[in-house]
C-alpha cells in the first residue's frame, strides 16, 4: 500500500552516506516486496543487519493438517484450547496453535500472558486480530500499542515481538499468508490512495511510534521460513551480535500498522448485500472480511439474514467475536466459535433464524471471516476443538 511514512533520522537523499554525531556510518537496509518491484522502506541501522553469530533449529508447533473428510461444515470452539491458568506462561509466537490451513494461508489461535521472543515470519505477511486483551507489538520500525478489535498487519520478515499488558489474557487470531496482505485493490486508486467508496481510509490506520534503539548482545530471533516440514515450513533461531532494534530512522511505504474493526464503515442496502461488501483485506487466494454492528436491509419485505449459498469456489471460515450472530441462532455457535463452511456444501442461516430476523432494523454482531479459494485442512487445534455435531443442526432446527 503506497502510503508514505517517515520516522526518526533519515538522510536527505536515499543511498547516500548517513553518519552519527561521531562520524560513524549507519547501515542502510532496503526492506521490500516482490524483489525491487513493489512497496519498500529504507531502514538505517547502527549495526550490520546481516550479522549472525549462531543458529539452531526451532521445532515449530505442530503444522500438520488432515483433510476435511468426509466433507462437513464444522464448529470449532477455540475458547476450549487454553485451559485454566495455562495462558499465563504462553506467548504469542511459540504457543500459537494451528486451526486451519492450506497452501496459501494458515489460521492459528493463541491466548498469551507472557512476552514472546523476537520473531520474524519469512514466509509471508501476518494479519493478527486481537480478540481480547491489550499489549504492545514491538517492531524494528517502532512500537504499536494494540487492543481488542485491532487488526495488526505485519509485513513479511519484520522482526517483532508481542508483549501483553496487565493481567488479562491476550487472545490472538492469527492469519498467516504465504503472500502479502493488503487492502482490496478495488478500494484503491492506481496510485494506492483509498477511494471514496472504501469503508475505511488512511486516517483509520495507526502506524508505529518513532523507532528507539535497544541495546543488547547475543540476542535471539525466532524465524519461521520455508522448509521441508509439515506445511512446507521450518524454524530457525538466529543469534545476533547486537539487538535488531537498532534503527535510528526509516521511510517508505512498507511497515506494520493497526486498524480497528470499529472504524470499518459497513455498506448496507434495501436488500441483503453479498459478503464482498464486508471485505477488509486480501491475500493471494484468500480474502478477509468482517461483519460489524450495522443497520440492516430496509426493503419492507427484506429478509435480513443471508440467503442460502453454495461456496463452489471457496471455503468460508467465520470467527465469532462479539454480539449476537442472528443467522447462527440454534446452532451452538457462540463467542469464540469458528464455523467452517466448505466448498461443495450449501449453507446459510439456521431455519428458525429466518422468521426471527424479519422486521429487524439492526444486527449487533461482530465476526471476522476468511474465504479461501483452496480447500482447508484441519490443524491440530481445529481437530481437537471440533464439536462434532454442527453439521446436523440445519436438519435438527428446521
Amino acid at each position: 500500500m503506497a502510503h508514505y511514512q517517515r520516522a526518526g533520522d533519515v538522510p536527505a537523499k536515499r543511498h547516500t552516506q548517513h553518519r552519527d554525531g561521531d562520524g560513524r556510518l549507519y547501515y542502510e537496509e532496503l526492506m521490500g516486496e516482490e524483489g525491487f518491484s513493489s512497496d519498500s522502506s529504507l531502514l538505517y541501522h547502527r549495526h550490520v543487519p546481516s550479522a549472525v553469530i549462531g543458529a539452531r533449529l526451532w521445532q515449530l508447533p505442530d503444522q500438520s493438517t488432515e483433510p476435511n473428510q468426509p466433507l462437513l461444515p464444522r464448529h470449532l470452539k477455540l475458547h476450549e484450547l487454553f485451559d485454566g491458568e495455562e495462558w499465563k506462561s504462553c506467548d504469542a509466537v511459540r504457543d500459537r496453535r494451528l486451526v486451519l490451513a492450506n497452501a496459501d494461508v494458515r489460521i492459528g489461535y493463541v491466548v498469551a500472558g507472557a512476552a514472546s521472543p523476537l520473531y520474524r515470519n519469512a514466509t509471508g505477511d501476518e494479519c493478527v486480530y486481537v480478540e481480547a486483551g491489550a499489549g504492545v507489538v514491538e517492531t524494528i520500525f517502532g512500537d504499536l500499542t494494540v487492543g481488542a478489535g485491532d487488526y495488526v498487519i505485519i509485513p513479511r520478515a519484520t522482526t517483532h515481538r508481542w508483549v501483553p499488558s496487565g493481567d488479562v489474557p491476550l487472545r490472538l487470531y492469527a492469519i498467516e499468508a504465504n503472500s502479502h496482505i493488503a487492502p482490496p485493490k478495488r478500494y484503491l486508486s492506481r496510485y494506492g490512495q483509498f477511494l471514496e467508496h472504501s469503508p475505511y481510509c488512511e486516517r483509520d490506520l495507526r502506524t508505529p511510534d518513532a523507532p528507539h534503539v535497544v541495546e543488547g548482545e547475543n540476542v535471539e530471533v525466532y524465524i519461521k521460513h520455508r522448509g521441508d516440514g509439515p506445511g512446507g515450513l521450518a524454524g530457525t533461531v538466529h543469534v545476533l551480535p547486537h539487538h535488531p532494534f537498532d534503527v535510528v530512522g526509516w521511510d517508505g511505504c512498507l511497515y506494520p500498522y493497526a486498524f480497528n474493526v470499529n472504524d470499518f464503515e459497513p455498506i448496507t442496502g434495501r436488500v441483503h448485500q453479498p459478503p464482498p461488501v464486508h471485505q477488509v483485506f486480501e491475500g493471494n487466494n484468500f480474502v478477509i472480511c468482517n461483519f460489524v454492528p450495522r443497520k440492516v436491509d430496509y426493503h419492507p419485505l427484506a429478509v435480513p439474514v443471508p440467503y442460502y449459498h453454495s461456496n463452489v469456489d471457496s471455503d468460508e471460515v467465520m470467527f465469532y467475536v462479539g454480539g449476537d450472530y442472528e443467522a447462527r441462532k440454534g446452532s451452538g455457535i457462540n463467542i469464540g466459535s469458528v464455523s467452517l463452511h466448505p466448498g461443495g456444501h450449501s449453507h446459510g442461516p439456521q431455519p428458525a433464524a429466518i422468521e426471527a430476523s424479519l422486521g429487524a432494523e439492526r444486527f449487533d454482531e461482530l465476526a471476522v471471516m476468511v474465504d479461501t479459494f483452496r480447500p482447508l485442512g484441519l490443524g491440530e487445534a481445529g481437530r481437537l476443538c471440533d464439536d462434532g455435531v454442527y453439521a446436523w443442526t440445519w436438519a435438527k432446527n428446521r
